[in-house]
């Protein structure tokens, strides 16, 4: 029973992540994490065929692994970044948290900017 939950799980997770190719708002690669995650704890084939793939490469082996990112996924990232941290920012009328908002949204810009581009 588990296991087919896991698949179900990592499923979606990947359907999900697809579709977060395309849409600024659904990030992609938290989501084809969570599929290895489901995938490894349920079917060693669907998990094989997921990490060796094209896509699983380019989305979490490439800038996560090896750090190798360009400057256009730099920058795609952090404007989908942005477009999640600018909903409650929208939302909401409280002054407090739209400055905890941004100092987070800075603190993810300059970390990620320094783990993925000088921490080797």
């Amino acid at each position: 029973m588990k296991k087919y939950l896991y698949i179900a799980l990592g499923s979606l997770t990947f359907a999900l992540g697809t579709i977060g190719m395309f849409l600024p708002f659904l990030p992609t690669t938290v989501f084809y994490l969570l599929t290895g995650f489901f995938w490894l704890h349920s079917s060693e084939r669907l998990h094989r065929q997921f990490t060796e793939s094209d896509k699983y490469r380019q989305y979490i082996v490439e800038p996560l692994v090896k750090k190798n990112i360009t400057n256009a996924g730099m920058i795609r990232m952090f404007v989908m970044m942005l477009f999640v941290f600018a909903i409650p920012f929208v939302l909401t009328d409280s002054t407090t948290l739209r400055i905890v908002l941004l100092i987070i949204y800075l603190a993810h810009l300059i970390g990620l900017t320094w783990h993925l581009r000088f921490k080797k």
